[in-house]
């Protein structure tokens, strides 16, 4: 039985509320992406969680249509590599496609397409780009097959409670070799039910600035009830 590895641990004095991703997640094998093992994706574009969180990327999707600006306020806060979200949905043809080869110019270590997005503009977004392409998956009908041979590189799986089921597919069908990312669930359980069916990496969704906020308040009101 191998021996686990002690780690030492340095804190801040004042950052005492990181965000920090579930224990479970560093099960992943990860991902080598441009030379970066990532095993976590934070998935928020909220800069203060970004700046206070210790996942090894962020996913920075939104359900808007992309903009430059935001793209790049989270690649200057960020301090690890960003996977950035360039539309295929509303936003889609060679606006997603100019987006993401900006979002590469930027420095973004991949872009990530929705689930919608056709597989001709995969195949002339992955002509433009030298950085990965990540194609949502949604449910056991897409055409991840077809979303594979147009360019895209990974897979992220968001299939809901079907997650898992969806994630053991793919990998039974395309073999170790293909990387997938995948939202872990709620639990430490279902994140780990997520990597044993073939996930490289998962995704974390944080609470929100106002519900941190809220236990932050909280503990401020019960100090001053002691005094």
């Amino acid at each position: 039985m191998e021996k686990e590895k002690y780690i030492p641990e340095v804190r801040s004095r004042l950052r005492t509320r990181m965000v920090e991703v579930p224990p479970a997640i560093y099960r992943a094998s990860g991902i080598k992406v441009l030379g970066t093992r990532i095993k976590s994706l934070l998935f928020t574009t909220d800069v203060a969680i970004i700046k206070n969180s210790n996942a090894n990327s962020i996913i920075a999707v939104y359900p808007f249509t992309p903009q430059l600006s935001i793209t790049q306020a989270i690649l200057e806060v960020a301090p690890v590599p960003v996977f950035v979200g360039v539309g295929g949905g509303l936003t889609t043809g060679k606006r997603a496609i100019n987006i993401a080869l900006q979002a590469e110019l930027l420095g973004a270590y991949g872009v990530v397409v929705n689930a919608p997005t056709s597989n001709d503009v995969i195949a002339q977004m992955s002509e433009m780009l030298d950085i990965p392409i990540i194609a949502t998956v949604v449910s056991e009908c897409d055409d991840f097959e077809g979303k594979l041979k147009a360019g895209a590189s990974i897979l992220n799986v968001s299939g809901g409670p079907k997650t898992t089921a969806l994630v053991k597919l793919i990998r039974d069908k395309f073999g170790k070799e293909l990387p997938i990312i995948a939202t872990g669930g709620p639990t430490e359980e279902t994140i780990l039910a997520t990597i044993e069916a073939g996930a490289n990496a998962i995704t974390y969704t944080p609470p929100t600035s106002a519900e941190i906020f809220s236990g932050v308040m909280e503990k401020y009101r019960n100090d001053m009830r002691k005094k």
